[in-house]
């Protein structure tokens, strides 16, 4: 057998282990700095007025964030518990622009700003976003000193907003239905936002206890609901399980039951475009027992610090479920879900709290803000209790644990459950071959006391993992029967490869790596010369085809001229010779003689493909390539004709030339191919003023373009209702007309003559 070694990389989508660059807004390794300006002397008076009231209505005023002054902003209070109108100190919902459109800062939109209420320690949401992000989406949170009309407001904590932005960061789209669990009025004796389906069919029924968020959605919400309560092993098809279960491995492990586990709430639903719904984090600032007044279940009426160290992370499914947790109790009752459930939370607790990372990583953010929690004169504790609440209990209305206190406990129980202890070794990682575009390609992995392996892999960041169970029979490329190396084939592979492996057996389970499906190795090859080519592209659309927004932007067209599927994950697009890497394309997969359309418009926070550059009609350089600067194809090229674009005839490997548009379709000089050619009669021919238009087969007309034989264009316009254009503007000569519907459907010449 020949094996062939190979490096292997780890990707996190979404997250960078590196931290963030000085200067930005979410920095962790210093104080941020926003000053409020607002024209009123009794700003508290009418933010509290406009609370009051509840219908959402912001006050109008100017913000400077480390010296870049911003203005006309809406600004009301964010949260509900944690506002009070008899308090100075509450928190900030900043909108960029509510009055002037597109404005923002480093591209966010929404500014959150939350006043550190419940955490003496001023540590738990800060530290919870920074743990979270390593195993799922989540936002990124740091300090700001907040300052009203140049007084001192206090410290707070600065979390991204989970918004438009944040869901094409992390999930590559931001229009799909998209869902906060949020009751407009918190039932403490009822089920809020648990995603029962005890409303009933009627999506109505559920407007009070989720907000959208979308332009749309409750259909979806209802059928997901439907399928989560009626239709289990359906699941999967609706349902990203593997965020879910990070999410309730995270909440059971660091206590965060002012969540989905609770009173059902704080948490967010995106349907990404595979039509799953991922459950994202949100407010987590009671997290680390902060929050201890339900689960749900066994402590249903509340709980004390010591019954938070253990409280079961399963009582969904080893105990009762006071209110219907749908989301947890028919997830938990696959044993599959609860051992990957479980080997998750034995990885958050491994990797954050029994190596005490998260104590010294509270060391490091108490340091920081020291200074400022001093001085901050509207805080709800008293500084000793900051300095001493990341080790030990401060008591003001409630307990609030140490975190030590809490966590290091919390540790030694979940080291005893079943699931945590027990778990197959996964070693060494073998590539049986090389990796050849189109063919099959062999993994073999040693495991050690395992019943079952699993290989999951794709070919596309955001696609959906593919799972093959992995075999030790000498039968699967696996060598030797029963020597614990098991193997498996993944199918025609594309030029790069995501996978990570799962293995059980009856007490627990394992990931490789750790973090997956969040995190996973990395196979890459580089596609031949030819295989993916820039098709066609159209550097001056006046009015031949929109985008989604309905703009005549410049478009790029990719082709795959290959019989394999090739992924786009770290390829780029320019219009510059001297910065190859200037657009990273968005990972997809493109099928065998498929292909794939960017709009080269620079709107980048628009739903779809769209590049940070445009086309010039006067001629540039267009150029595909690797990060490495390898250039995979390019073209350079003169002026261009409105509605003409320049592409490959024949498609995908002639030489450039002028075409009639073919988005999306195969390249022709004649448009369309022949045996789909509408025939078009025009009279009178010869004509001087007036020219009538007629198909033999009905079809739309949408616009029709008149243009010289050299390509200028002379009419381009809707066509009339009664099938006639005015021609009594254009000269003496032979001219040609074409007709569009959503592309060119045909062509003819004409001859004007007075």
């Amino acid at each position: 057998m020949n094996k062939l070694k190979t490096t292997l990389f780890l990707v996190a989508i979404g997250y960078s282990s590196f931290g963030l660059a000085q200067g930005d807004l979410y920095a962790t390794d210093t104080i941020r700095e926003i000053r409020i300006y607002f024209n009123e002397s009794n700003w508290d008076y009418v933010l509290d007025s406009l609370y009051v009231e509840g219908s959402g209505s912001r006050l109008t005023g100017d913000v400077e964030i480390e010296g870049v002054y911003l203005d006309s902003v809406g600004i009301r209070y964010k949260g509900y518990s944690s506002v009070s109108t008899t308090r100075l100190k509450n928190p900030f919902n900043i909108d960029l622009d509510y009055i002037i459109n597109g404005q923002d800062y480093q591209g966010y939109d929404k500014i959150k700003l939350s006043n550190v209420i419940q955490d003496p320690s001023f540590l738990r949401e800060i530290m919870s976003y920074e743990i979270a992000r390593k195993y799922m989406p989540a936002s990124k949170a740091n300090f700001v000193n907040l300052y009203i009309n140049d007084t001192l407001l206090g410290l707070y904590t600065n979390v991204e907003a989970v918004n438009k932005e944040f869901l094409s960061n992390h999930y590559g789209s931001r229009n799909n239905t998209f869902f906060k669990g949020n009751p407009a009025t918190l039932d403490l004796n009822g089920e809020n936002a648990n995603l029962s389906n005890s409303p009933g069919a009627d999506s109505v029924n559920y407007y009070p206890f989720y907000n959208l968020k979308s332009d749309f959605g409750w259909t979806d919400l209802y059928n997901f609901i439907d399928t989560l309560n009626n239709h289990v092993s359906s699941l999967e098809n609706q349902l990203n399980v593997d965020q879910t279960l990070w999410m309730h491995a995270f909440n059971y492990s660091l206590i965060n039951f002012d969540s989905y586990v609770g009173y059902a709430q704080n948490y967010y639903l995106y349907q990404d475009d595979n039509g799953l719904f991922n459950p994202i984090l949100w407010d987590l600032n009671m997290s680390f027992a902060s929050y201890r007044l339900t689960d749900d279940s066994d402590f249903w009426s509340g709980f004390s610090i010591a019954e938070a160290i253990v409280s079961d992370p399963l009582a969904h499914f080893n105990s009762v479920s006071v209110y219907p947790r749908p989301l947890m109790r028919n997830v938990f009752n696959s044993e599959r879900y609860r051992r990957m459930y479980m080997a998750h939370i034995r990885t958050i607790m491994e990797e954050n709290i029994v190596n005490a990372s998260y104590y010294n990583r509270g060391l490091e953010l108490q340091a920081l803000a020291d200074s400022s929690v001093m001085n901050d004169t509207n805080k709800f504790y008293s500084y000793s209790d900051f300095q001493n609440n990341l080790t030990n209990m401060v008591t003001d209305l409630i307990d609030y644990p140490g975190l030590t206190q809490l966590m290091d406990a919390r540790a030694v129980y979940l080291q005893t459950l079943p699931g945590y202890q027990g778990f197959p070794t996964l070693d060494t990682i073998d590539i049986v071959g090389p990796h050849i575009v189109g063919s099959n390609l062999a993994i073999t992995l040693k495991v050690a006391d395992a019943d079952t392996v699993l290989l999951a892999y794709r070919f596309a960041d955001r696609s959906v993992f593919e799972k093959l169970q992995m075999y030790d029979d000498g039968m699967h490329g696996d060598g030797i029967a029963g020597d614990s190396v098991y193997g498996a084939t993944i199918p025609e592979v594309a030029n790069t490869i995501q996978y990570y492996f799962y293995a059980e057996n009856d007490s627990a389970g394992k990931f490789a790596p750790v973090r997956a499906a969040y995190e996973y190795y990395t196979l890459k090859t580089q596609i031949a010369p030819q295989d993916l080519v820039v098709n066609e592209f159209m550097a001056s659309n006046v009015l031949s085809v929109t985008d989604q927004n309905g703009e005549y932007d410049d478009w790029i067209e990719l082709y795959n001229n290959t019989t394999a599927v090739i992924s786009t994950s770290g390829l780029y697009l320019t219009d510059t010779l001297g910065m190859l890497t200037k657009w990273p394309l968005p990972s997809v997969i493109i099928n065998p003689g498929d292909y794939f359309m960017i709009w080269a418009d620079k709107d980048s926070d628009q739903e779809g493909n769209h590049a940070n550059f445009k086309l010039s009609g006067s001629g540039e350089f267009l150029a595909l390539s690797y990060a490495d600067e390898t250039i995979i194809d390019s073209v350079s090229y003169g002026s261009q004709f409105d509605d003409f674009t320049t592409g490959r005839y024949p498609n995908g490997t002639g030489p450039f030339q002028f075409l009639y548009p073919t988005f999306s379709y195969t390249n022709s000089i004649t448009a369309i191919n022949e045996s789909e050619r509408i025939a078009i009669r025009l009279y009178p021919n010869p004509t001087k003023d007036l020219l009538i238009i007629a198909t033999e087969q009905p079809v739309e007309i949408k616009t029709v373009r008149i243009s010289t034989l050299l390509g200028d264009a002379v009419i381009f316009e809707n066509l009339p209702a009664s099938n006639q254009i005015d021609i009594s503007s254009l000269a003496d000569g032979i001219y040609v007309i074409q007709l569009y519907s959503d592309r060119q459907i045909g062509a003819k010449k004409f001859i004007v003559t007075k």
